[in-house]
This record gives C-alpha cells, structure tokens and sequence, in this order.
C-alpha cells in the first residue's frame, strides 16, 4: 500500500500543470449553486458565466464540501493510503477546513488523517500542494511534510483587488449598504491574507494605479521564487501586461506563471478580480 496521498479542494490552481507527485494528489470539490441552480463539483458552470455584481438580485454562492463528503473521501482514500495529508484553502472563505476537521473527528484511523489551512487560495494553494507533492515523491510522511509546509507558509504572500464587493457581502466580509456603495463608486480595493485574516490595506485609484500598488507589493521582497498573477474574467490584460514589463527589469529570473480564475473561486470573491501570490524565497 503507498505510504501517503494528498488531499485538496477544487480552488487550487496548479503553477506547473505536471510537477513530482502530481500523481499522488486527490481532489475534493466545492460546489456552486447559481440562480438556484446546484452544480456538483462545480461542474456545468464557468465563472464567465457570472455576473460581475450581485447588486440586481442575482443569487450565486459557493458551498464547502459537507462532513459527510469528506467521510467519505477519507474512507475511501484510506483504502488505498497509509496517510491522508489534506491541505485546503484559507479557512477565512469557506467552511471546507472547518468541515475537514469535523469529518476527521467522524473517521476510522482519524489519527493518519492530518488537515492543514494552507492560508491561501487558488494559486497560492496549488504552490503549497506542490511543494507538499514533491515531498511525498521524496517519501518523506505527512507530519515531516505537514511541518515543512508550516515553515514555507510565512514565505507565501496573497493580495487581491476585487471589484465586485457584492460578492463579499454574499460572503459575510461585507455589508450590503458598504457593497453596494462601494460599487457605485467603482472602488478598487486591495485585500491582503494577513495572520488567516482577509483584510483591506489600500485603494487603487484606477487601473494604471492598481500597476503600482502591485509593484510597489513586489518591491518589498529581495528574491522571489515564484509569482504567479490571477486573472479576473474579463481578464485585466494592459494591467498584467505593464506589470510583467516592471518585472522583467526589476526580477529578471523569477518565474512568472498567470492564471484565469476557476469558478469556485469566482462565486466567493467574484469573476472580476486580480490575484497575485508570492513566494518569497528561503533567506
């Protein structure tokens, strides 16, 4: 029986799309329900079919797995597995760590069963989920591997700009008057994952001044292992572009990989948002 797999939640977006041990990791999925409209595993919905706002009635959310779905998959990756190491988004968007940590509770065996909130999302866990996977290639155990994960996680920076506050509202970050108004006035707000808090830090004043933000970010760091850039849908294409040109003279061999944004996603922050995750390298 192989020693360990990997357990993730459908938000992750993989920088590499083959890396060491890719075939060890399992994926858990989010669901969406739109207009009341359930989609299992996210599947039969697209994040560019979602409106870009909430504020005219339009009901759309994310749904964490349930207890009972990560029973399940617990049972029957145990089959198969000595350990499950389960590495799942920031807990601050969803209740997915939160019912991971429950179904643990539930489970035969639940002491090979380990759960980490990776403190990130999307990119930033697929970055987490990789550096897990190459670890289990090297066969290295889940609590060897859970430790070096909590080593590498104050390395991993997550920013987003998110244009469509109505989305947070749906989410409980915001109220909905604060929403609403915030739209209105086509505010740009930059949200920074600080200490497993999703919190506001500034304010983009317009597009070309969300280019600056962004790189006055990336100028705090000495060395960089990897960027990875999160487009919205419609994707902000002069933005990426003028930030990757600031980048090729500022970190000329930092790899840079840009990504669209998945729908389990989009239905927690909203499809016109821009993510950047950075890994900051080891000193």
């Amino acid at each position: 029986m192989p020693q360990l797999c990997i357990l993730t939640d459908n938000t992750a977006q993989f920088p590499v799309p083959v890396f060491p041990g890719r075939n060890l990791v399992q994926v858990i999925s989010l669901h969406v329900e739109n207009e009341g409209e359930y989609f299992g595993k996210s599947e039969g919905v697209k994040a560019n079919d979602f409106p870009k706002s909430l504020n005219n009635g339009h009901s759309l959310k994310a749904i964490a797995p349930s207890v009972e779905e990560f029973e399940l998959m617990f049972a029957s990756l145990g089959q198969h597995y000595e350990e499950i190491l389960t590495i799942v988004h920031s807990a601050n968007f969803s209740k997915t760590y939160e019912n991971a940590q429950l179904a643990v509770e539930n489970s035969k065996g639940r002491e090979k069963i380990h759960v980490v909130d990776a403190q990130t999302i999307s990119t930033g866990l697929g970055l987490v989920v990789q550096a897990a996977a190459a670890a289990a290639e090297e066969g290295k155990g889940a609590s060897e591997i859970e430790d070096y994960i909590r080593n590498l996680l104050p390395r991993l920076y997550t920013l987003f700009f998110i244009e469509g506050l109505t989305y947070l509202h749906n989410t409980e970050y915001l109220g909905k008057g604060q929403a609403l108004i915030a739209e209105h006035m086509k505010m740009l707000p930059m949200f920074v994952l600080d200490n497993e808090e999703f919190v506001p830090t500034q304010k983009a004043r317009n597009y070309r001044h969300l280019v600056d933000l962004l790189h006055e970010f990336l100028c705090e760091f000495l060395t960089i292992d990897h960027v990875a850039i999160l487009q919205g849908i419609p994707p902000f294409e002069n933005e990426t572009r003028a930030l990757r040109e600031r980048m090729a003279l500022d970190f000329i061999d930092t790899p840079i990989s840009e990504h669209t944004i998945n729908a389990p996603l989009a239905a927690i922050i909203g499809p016109r948002s821009l993510g950047m995750f950075v890994l900051q390298a080891e000193e």
